[in-house]
């Protein structure tokens, strides 16, 4: 794991590749070796996303134990874990909790993250953040939150620096920031592929909308 206080794309995305698995699958412990440097991109841009890191934190731990238990060889990658609570009914088991209903609020979350970088990164230098982050949730997390999450959300999102003070604040000193710039286009081309397949299963298994 890199620097707490920066985000390393280097470090996503070989992690992301790593996750890849076969043509169609992801491997969860690579996965989430992933997801855990690049949603400090949501603590590095302020109080806004802490409520999401915070469930990340917490479905993490969830899928550690998943990881670690009776079942574990299930829960190696994607398409093994949900094959095998969809089989055994699991996911409908109140008294369980359900390994791909907990990396599902993950899915969803790398959608908001890979997007607002995405465009970001994409963006002239007077862009409005506030504009571009609110735009990017609407698209993506909005849907799944409370309106009083997303009211909350949206009002917090005024707090955001400049797009040059923002990504000072993500990667550091101008030369990391460079070098960020960079590996930048790759990693997200990693992410994307990362989603896709994640998005692909959750429609096969019909699970996205698991509760």
């Amino acid at each position: 794991m890199s620097n707490e206080n920066t985000l390393d794309l280097q470090y996503v995305y070989d992690s992301f590749q790593k996750s890849l698995k076969d043509d169609d699958d992801v491997i969860i412990e690579g996965y989430i070796d992933g997801y855990n440097e690049l949603v400090k991109f949501l603590n590095l841009i302020g109080s806004v996303f802490s409520f999401v890191s915070s469930d990340v934190k917490s479905k993490i731990k969830i899928m550690e134990k998943h990881k670690t238990g009776e079942d574990s060889l299930y829960y190696e990658s994607f398409k093994k874990m949900m094959k095998y609570e969809k089989e055994t009914s699991l996911h409908e088991n109140s008294g369980f909790t359900s390994g791909s209903r907990t990396m599902l609020r993950l899915h969803r979350g790398l959608d908001f993250i890979r997007l607002f970088l995405k465009r970001l990164s994409n963006a002239e230098e007077c862009v409005n953040t506030c504009t571009t982050c609110q735009a990017s949730y609407n698209e993506t997390l909005a849907e799944f939150h409370p309106w009083y999450i997303r009211k909350a959300a949206t009002l917090a999102m005024h707090a955001l620096p400049s797009r040059t003070d923002l990504l000072y604040k993500i990667f550091g000193s101008e030369e990391k920031l460079k070098e960020a710039m960079t590996i930048l286009p790759q990693t997200l081309e990693s992410c994307d592929e990362v989603y896709k397949r994640v998005e692909q299963l959750y429609t096969d298994f019909d699970f996205h909308g698991l509760p």
